[in-house]
């Protein structure tokens, strides 16, 4: 055999071999990507939560809550204190640790609220002040009729007195917590040469703060009949009013005459004075025939 033919075999055979390892690798199977782990983040722990009744604006002392003054807001039930007030939801948190804590809660503030209702706390008046967000608590407000009310709803600088009342001498009832009134103070002259009364304006456009011991009317009273109506008096003139009052349980009667609510501008003011010498004119009524004289006071 020739050289020539010889190295065209060698040539030829290497080129076979050189396309088998080529095809080889083109049909062989391909080797699976190495996995790449995945690590799961944990899941935040959820912790239980409660619904506190907190304030929805600053609340001032002296202020009578309305509904849309308090609101439901999410409380770490971890961060529950026994004084806060909750819809009563507490018991469906899970009650171990801080969530047992807040079911107690809920059950401290039962007497007051159910299902969320808040109606309990309307009407209410402030005693101490509350920052908007800050949660309710009982001991910072106060309801009618309970103590300390009445030195809550008086107006910085007056004075509560109380003054006796009857059905004739009220218009008939018809006073009711919050009206304005002038007291007028009224007795029988006295006199055997005069039959009539001696009658002055005592106080004007004074603020009645409640007629016996209710504050506020019944839903949809129309008048309070009482005994005693409480009045709000500036503090100057708390000795002449009081002078008044203790003439009218000795001798006269207290009369509260209504003022119109267009007419109660301005504060209260003293009318003609409740001791010293008494400035009256005279003022003659004739009647079938009779004629009777009576002294008023300017």
């Amino acid at each position: 055999m020739s050289p020539v033919r010889l190295f065209i075999l060698v040539i030829a055979a290497l080129a076979a071999i050189v396309l088998a390892f080529v095809v080889r690798g083109a049909f062989a199977p391909k080797k699976a990507a190495a996995p790449v782990a995945v690590v799961a983040a944990a899941a935040p722990e959820v912790k239980p939560t409660v619904q506190v009744l907190v304030a929805k604006r600053d609340l001032p002392i002296g202020t009578r809550i309305v509904a849309g003054d308090l609101g439901w807001q999410q409380w770490p039930a971890e961060g529950m204190n026994p004084s806060f007030i909750t819809d009563g939801g507490a018991a469906k948190v899970e009650k171990t640790g801080a969530a047992g804590a807040a079911e107690g809660a809920a059950r401290t503030a039962g007497n007051l609220f159910t299902n969320g209702d808040m109606g309990g706390m309307v009407g209410t008046i402030v005693k101490e002040p509350f920052v908007v967000g800050e949660p309710i608590v009982v001991r910072k407000v106060v309801r009618g009729g309970e103590g300390g009310f009445m030195s809550v709803v008086l107006t910085p600088g007056m004075r509560a007195i109380a003054a006796p009342v009857t059905v004739d001498s009220a218009v008939a009832g018809f006073i009711l917590p919050g009206d304005r009134v002038d007291v007028i103070y009224s007795r029988d002259a006295q006199s055997e040469d005069i039959k009539g009364y001696v009658t002055r304006t005592v106080m004007r456009n004074v603020r009645v703060l409640a007629i016996d011991q209710k504050p506020q009317p019944d839903k949809d009273a129309q008048s309070m009949v009482g005994a005693v109506a409480s009045l709000e008096i500036p503090a100057a003139d708390v000795e002449a009013m009081a002078s008044a009052v203790a003439q009218a349980k000795q001798s006269g009667v207290l009369i509260l005459v209504l003022r119109g609510i267009t007419d109660t501008a301005g504060g209260p003011s003293r009318g003609g004075g409740a001791s010293g010498a008494e400035q009256t004119h005279t003022v003659r009524v004739h009647r079938a025939g009779v004629v009777t004289e009576v002294k008023v006071s300017p």
